[in-house]
């Protein structure tokens, strides 16, 4: 009976040391020294570590990232470049209708003005706009009309040769569309009023030309300059100027102009709704 007691006990000693060794790693040291450590340590240990952490990140990883932050940022840019390209497409459709809605009178007499020559236009639709160019005292003004819409330009086609004041105006489909004005830079006094009388417009103005340029042009054809007001812009590839004259007789020469070449571009000339205000200093900070 004991012997079969000491042979169920030592059974029983070599099934628990085959769980230990179930549950436990033994590592090799370069000494052969074994070690053994329990394994849900080592699982209690790994899940403490962050796999995300930048330690963690493989380099493909990053690489992928900024291939497609570039991706992002092209297809942004490209997105502004589209609303560019939509935006002046709207810009040029809505000129192009501008167009389309303008006549081109010429031949008008000096005595008509822009009130008479709008309210004859007006028994053809909406006028929305009426500008009288060139030289106040010649037979060779012209003008530009628009009308609310295409009907109205259509009709006053039918008035070409129609007699106005003391002689017939010619009336054709205009190519070009008549720039708004800012209601802000209209004349607010009678001082501006004759301001107005003195100076001109003028457009197409090579990029080129200097402000001093511009000045000397008109000052050896017309006559001393007081003001000048050189504007442009990355859009267009002309500048316009306001040239405001000492005398409403330098005025009228400088109408003349028109036509005339100014760098390298014919530019042309017309009386000017706008005086050329004096700019306001901005206040220094001390």
């Amino acid at each position: 009976m004991a012997a079969v007691a000491d042979k169920s006990g030592e059974a029983a000693l070599v099934a628990a040391a085959a769980n230990d060794k179930k549950n436990s790693l033994v590592v090799e040291t370069p000494k052969s020294e074994s070690k053994e450590f329990n394994v849900q340590n080592l699982v209690d240990m790994f899940t403490k570590l962050n796999p995300l952490a930048k330690e963690f990140f493989p380099s493909s990883y990053q690489q992928n990232q900024t291939k497609n932050d570039g991706k992002f940022n092209q297809r942004r840019n490209n997105s502004n470049q589209g609303r560019r390209r939509l935006n002046g497409k709207a810009f040029r459709a809505q000129r192009d209708d501008s167009i389309r809605q303008t006549v081109y009178v010429s031949d008008i007499d000096q005595n008509v003005t822009e009130e008479q020559l709008a309210g004859l236009f007006s028994n053809c639709g909406q006028v929305v706009d009426c500008r009288v160019c060139g030289d106040p005292h010649s037979v060779l003004r012209f003008a530009f009309v628009e009308f609310a819409d295409e009907e109205g330009a259509r009709a006053a086609l039918n008035l070409n040769g129609i007699m106005l004041g003391f002689y017939p105006v010619r009336v054709l489909p205009s190519k070009t569309a008549i720039l708004p004005v800012n209601p802000t830079f209209l004349p607010r006094s009678e001082d501006e009023r004759e301001m107005c009388t003195r100076t001109v417009y003028c457009t197409n103005i090579d990029k080129k030309v200097s402000q001093a340029e511009v000045k000397n042009f008109f000052e050896s054809a017309c006559g001393e300059v007081t003001r000048l007001r050189l504007l442009g812009d990355n859009v267009h590839s002309t500048r316009i100027a306001f040239v405001e004259f000492a005398m409403a007789e330098s005025a009228i020469v400088a109408l003349n102009c028109s036509g005339m070449v100014l760098g390298t571009q014919p530019i042309r000339v017309s009386p000017s709704k706008t005086p050329v205000r004096p700019r306001v200093a901005r206040p220094t900070l001390v």
